[in-house]
């Protein structure tokens, strides 16, 4: 099954301010400003024509008497892992799929907690209980119909719970537009009508074969992996189990990137913020235990119709998660590449990973070991405290953003 937090953001500050319960509220940018946009709007908000992703000031237009509260990413961040605790306590297969959504594989604990149905409804009862916050059910044989299940039905239901099984998608999901099956945005929609394929029953009725023939004449010969995606989900066909430690694994490369609150048109500006992310990339780094031999540089502009800006990589002497040493390499980089123009985005990333219990010995680094326990006695303060305890003084200038950014998670404010 798939469990879904209403209007997550907005129901955990409702849970926190009864004295809004009846009243439309929005989770969104700066009140005090009235600028950003809603991240979450509660269901009265909606029944207003207000609209996730809307800009706030369209969404006071539209309802006045709006409650506009600033987001607090990490009490969000509390009461999903609160949330995931309670799952825990039914089944320990919980896959987090997001911040307010969760798989639950709950074949082994029926017996201890009747039907699909009844469980669902426990454990709907047991989070509102705990947490004020209404959760919704989508209960299947595969991930793909939980999801298709609670996204099309269970939002819908004055139950919040639905069952979809393979055997009834003829009769229910089949008859739906494309434009409601999973992973079809609007512009696939668009392709998908032009084929002659305007329901989720065309797609799957269709041939897996001449599926593939059909998306090849519109998309060329790589589309045969979408055309079997496609298929596969309008059938409700899905082989991946649930898996609790989907994102433990080992990442790949490790990045940071921000926009900047305007345009920075001077070299020592965009060095300034540079050196905040190589540190926050280092740190992390160094938290993995990794060490990179890669380092990627990317600005943008902020004309996104005329787009500016670079994205280069350069092969380091030798790995390194040392800050000072990935900065030299990733400063060799925007001195090469940048043009000029003013820059909106900064991004830096450390990839091809080695352990960093392992390193070559220099006779012209003398410094490392010096700088490595630099390093792990800053981290450790970090990590008890805090990013803002320990900053570099040019993050004291009006460049620097690293103070703004340590209080923010996700890009919002805890």
């Amino acid at each position: 099954m798939l469990g879904d937090c209403q209007s997550f953001y907005a129901s955990v500050e409702k849970a926190d301010h009864p004295e809004y319960q009846n009243r439309p509220l929005v989770v969104a940018g700066d009140p005090e400003r009235r600028s950003g946009i809603v991240l979450a709007a509660c269901p009265l908000a909606k029944a207003k024509g207000i609209t996730t992703a809307e800009r706030l000031g369209e969404a006071l237009s539209k309802c006045p008497d709006l409650v506009v509260i600033k987001p607090r990413m990490q009490k969000y961040i509390d009461v999903s892992m609160q949330i995931t605790e309670i799952y825990k306590s039914y089944t320990d297969l919980v896959e987090p799929y997001s911040i307010d959504e969760q798989f639950l594989d709950v074949t082994g604990s029926l017996h201890l907690f009747g039907t699909p149905d009844e469980l669902a409804r426990t454990i709907q009862r047991h989070i509102m209980d705990a947490t004020g916050v209404y959760a919704r059910f989508g209960i299947g044989e595969t991930k793909i119909l939980a999801k298709t299940a609670c996204d099309n039905y269970a939002k819908k239901n004055p139950s919040g719970i639905y069952t979809l099984s393979k055997d009834s998608l003829p009769d229910t999901l089949w008859k739906l537009p494309v434009s409601c099956m999973f992973m079809a945005g609007s512009k696939m929609t668009r392709h998908f009508n032009v084929m002659g394929l305007p329901t989720i029953g065309s797609v799957a009725q269709t041939p897996l074969a001449k599926l593939k023939q059909m998306m090849r004449r519109k998309f060329g010969k790589n589309s045969d992996i979408s055309a079997e995606m496609y298929w596969r989900i309008a059938n409700g066909i899905d082989d991946s189990p649930v898996r609790p430690g989907t994102h433990q694994v080992d990442p790949k490369s490790v990045g940071h990137m921000m926009t900047l609150p305007r345009d920075y048109t001077k070299l020592e500006e965009i060095k300034v913020v540079l050196l905040e992310l190589t540190e926050l990339v280092c740190q992390r780094c160094r938290g993995l235990g990794f060490m990179g031999h890669v380092v990627s540089v990317g600005c943008m502009g902020a004309d996104f119709d005329r787009p500016t800006g670079f994205s280069r990589q350069m092969k380091m002497e030798d790995p390194s998660n040392i800050t000072n040493q990935v900065y030299r390499w990733a400063c060799r980089l925007l001195e090469t590449y940048w043009d000029g123009l003013p820059i909106r985005r900064v991004g830096i990333s450390l990839s091809q990973f080695s352990p960093d219990t392992e390193y070559q010995l220099s006779l012209f680094d003398t410094e490392r070991e010096r700088s490595m326990a630099l390093e792990r006695v800053t981290d450790a303060l970090k990590n008890k405290y805090g990013n803002s305890i320990v900053i570099r003084a040019v993050s004291k200038t009006d460049a620097g953003q690293a103070l703004d950014r340590s209080a923010k998670i996700g890009g919002h404010y805890k």
